[in-house]
């Protein structure tokens, strides 16, 4: 499905604003995320509109502002026609192209009505049973822990989680901003998977996006990733845009 420029911008905005990296940038029409940390929306350079001519100066500089800050320089670039030059370019400098990536796009409303179950509650900040959930058995301990740490900076964000007595079993972010709501770090428990705890927590968020006024709702998956695609596309999300992580 298309995706109108204005909302490209806003998405685009509002995932940086979500995932807090240490540092942001604008360089020329390109919005450049920089932190040490091992979310790559965090720290890649992705432009604002699909519709881009290359411009070799820009990248000159998105690359020196990574190398000035000891980083290795990335970007995240939506396979759209308008961008074609771009990735040539990066190709030509060396740069690889991996981990495809879906950016889909719902309604809070399909997310409620779509549950199995009451909507999990949510709060405005993490407690520990939702923390420690990122950090279980099978789980990468310090990818999570730095997840963790940067959805507890998002300005404004509400944090959904299910528990059983003093355990939490599954959890997700909401964060809001520019005109959007955004899911991330939707995670279940291993042993808990196929219960519907994921569609209870996304109601759970979808409820507190339309107690805003808030009804567009945006999130991100790995291409790969079948069993989350289900469970988005069971919620009403359609794909908007897909984009690959470009990196020596």
């Amino acid at each position: 499905m298309a995706t109108a420029a204005a909302d490209v911008e806003a998405i685009e905005r509002a995932t940086a604003a979500a995932v807090t990296p240490r540092e942001v940038l604008e360089i020329g029409d390109w919005l450049v995320t920089l932190d040490p940390g091992t979310i790559r929306r965090a720290n890649s350079a992705v432009p604002l509109r699909h519709g881009l001519r290359c411009d070799v100066a820009v990248l000159d500089e998105i690359e020196a502002a990574y190398a000035a800050r000891d980083l290795k320089p990335a970007f995240r670039i939506a396979d759209a026609p308008g961008l074609e030059d771009i990735r040539t370019e990066l190709a030509r400098r060396g740069y690889l192209s991996e981990q495809p990536t879906l950016v889909k796009t719902g309604a809070a409303l399909d997310m409620i009505a779509g549950a199995r179950g009451e909507p999990a509650p949510v709060e405005r900040a993490p407690g520990p049973g939702w923390a420690a959930v990122f950090t279980s058995e099978g789980f990468d301990p310090a990818d999570g822990a730095n997840r963790v740490a940067a959805l507890s900076r998002s300005a404004d964000a509400v944090y959904g989680g299910i528990s059983e007595g003093e355990r939490t079993i599954a959890v997700g972010v909401a964060a809001f901003g520019h005109g959007w709501a955004s899911v991330h770090g939707m995670r279940t428990d291993l042993a808990r998977r196929g219960e519907g705890l994921a569609g209870r927590v996304l109601a759970g968020l979808g409820a507190a996006a339309q107690a805003r006024g808030i009804d567009r709702v945006f999130l991100q998956v790995e291409e790969g990733n079948a069993g989350a695609r289900s469970l988005y596309r069971g919620v009403g999300f359609e794909r908007a845009w897909r984009y690959l992580y470009w990196s020596r």
